[in-house]
């Protein structure tokens, strides 16, 4: 599973300073990966899922994933594999390609039997991966109802409830 952190785990609001790191701004009521726990809760029933960091924080931390994980609950960190960018690769070319043909190249590259994307920004998707796709709202993420039940629903068709 892509999993972007702005607009999926909290609002898209977030700035990055130096001393301070990321924060929120204007944004009351709401904090950094507060709709992580309840991303580990939905996954609970599919423990073979495993995470790609598809956020835009993987250029941000050079793909250093355990800095990367750090504010994940246990649940999800240790279902981290990898980061859509690593340091080996050029990373204007990877900017400049949308978030849909970041993963895009990612999924062709890693292979994997069955995945799905939760991201706020469904611009540029190739045609073909718009299927694997969660998009959430860029506020409540997918702590909004429908965002939530969609992902259920894409879970369990892509993954199978296992426990």
């Amino acid at each position: 599973m892509y999993l972007d952190f702005d607009g999926c785990l909290h609002p898209t609001e977030v700035y990055t300073k130096r001393g301070i790191g990321p924060f929120l701004l204007n944004c009351p009521g709401h904090e950094l990966f507060e709709q992580a726990p309840l991303l580990d809760r939905l996954l609970a029933n599919y423990p073979n899922v495993r995470i790609v960091l598809s956020t835009s924080w993987v250029h941000r931390y050079r793909g250093r994933i355990p800095r990367l994980s750090l504010n994940l609950p246990t649940g999800l960190r240790d279902r981290v594999i990898g980061a859509t960018y690593h340091s080996e690769m050029d990373r204007d070319a990877f900017l400049m390609s949308s978030r849909g043909m970041q993963i895009w190249s990612d999924v062709r590259r890693r292979r994997p039997a069955r995945w799905l994307a939760i991201d706020d920004d469904a611009e540029g998707w190739p045609e073909w991966c718009r299927d694997h796709l969660v998009k959430t709202d860029e506020t409540l993420g997918i702590g909004e109802a429908a965002v939530r039940v969609e992902l259920e629903y894409k879970l369990e068709a892509s993954f199978g409830k296992t426990t």
